[in-house]
């Protein structure tokens, strides 16, 4: 008897000490363990705008007071029709033919009157705006349509950058501007896509040169007018009064567009700025090398 009764109670010894390491082991699996992700949808409150009415929806408690509150509401609501004016026009990267310092305005096309005239609301009200550098056909002119046409497409209902060269008008009260619209300088495109010629009119010619390179390129890959079937190309019509006073001091009249003295001396066309200008009979200084009206083609 005394036997088994000692034997019982070591078995009892070591059921405690089992228990304890059960228990150990419970608390390390517990801290090991990451604490799992709080995939309750109340962490994010939907946002639903309605005319003017914001309403934020969680499936539960709001959200706490650390979180932003996102404000929504509008009093009127935009058409969908409804467009921003493009930020290019006032962003635009002005041409390097023109001077920096000179004078900039933003201003809305509100239509197209030809293929180098538009008029502009500036400030409330309307200019008409003539193209610095270019000239077009004018109404019941052959490309005439053609020309227009492209001038609309390039600015009408646009935000326009207009920029002035030397003179605020022409004789008409039009103001004379370099017009960039959607990245694009306007007077260099029509020229460039054989639309316009290269117009050289004193003293507003920053970019004579650039337009005189464009030109050179349209009638090389026959664009626009250059591709007409007829063996009168377009010209340019004679400058404005005010400008041809100006040549008549020391400026042979065979050189309508640009200021050229009559010879003696005789000038080369490497003599002189000018590229691609129209020449008149008698051309004294022989530019006008394969008599198609324009000078210094090469």
């Amino acid at each position: 008897m005394t036997i088994r009764t000692i034997r019982r109670r070591k078995k009892r010894r070591f059921a405690p000490i089992g228990c304890a390491w059960l228990v150990v082991c419970c608390l390390l699996v517990m801290v090991a363990s990451p604490p799992q992700p709080d995939n309750s949808p109340t962490s994010t409150p939907v946002v639903l705008a309605t005319a003017g009415v914001t309403e934020a929806i969680a499936s539960s408690s709001p959200a706490p007071s650390s979180t932003p509150v996102i404000d929504v509401t509008t009093n009127t609501p935009l058409p969908h029709t409804a467009t921003l004016p493009p930020a290019s026009a006032t962003a635009a990267t002005i041409p390097d033919c023109i001077p920096q310092s000179t004078q900039q305005q933003v201003g809305t096309v509100v239509n197209v009157v030809d293929g180098d005239t538009i008029d502009v609301i500036i400030e409330g009200q309307t200019y008409r705006v003539r193209y610095i550098g270019i000239d077009t056909p004018e109404k019941d002119e052959i490309f005439y349509k053609e020309a227009t046409q492209a001038n609309r497409e390039l600015v009408l209902g646009k935000t326009v950058l207009l920029i002035k060269d030397v003179s605020e008008t022409d004789r008409y009260g039009r103001l004379l501007r370099y017009v960039v619209a959607d990245n694009q300088f306007v007077n260099y495109e029509l020229v460039r896509r054989g639309y316009a010629m290269a117009a050289t009119y004193p003293p507003d010619v920053a970019c004579s040169y650039d337009f005189s390179g464009a030109q050179g390129q349209a009638r090389l890959d026959r664009a626009g007018l250059w591709g007409l079937p007829t063996d009168t190309p377009f010209v340019p019509p004679p400058p404005p009064p005010q400008q041809a006073a100006t040549q008549s001091s020391g400026c042979d009249p065979a050189y309508p567009t640009v200021c050229i003295p009559s010879p003696p001396p005789d000038l080369d066309c490497k003599d002189i700025p000018y590229r691609r200008f129209q020449v008149l009979p008698p051309d004294p200084h022989r530019f006008d090398r394969d008599k198609d009206g324009i000078g210094c083609e090469g």
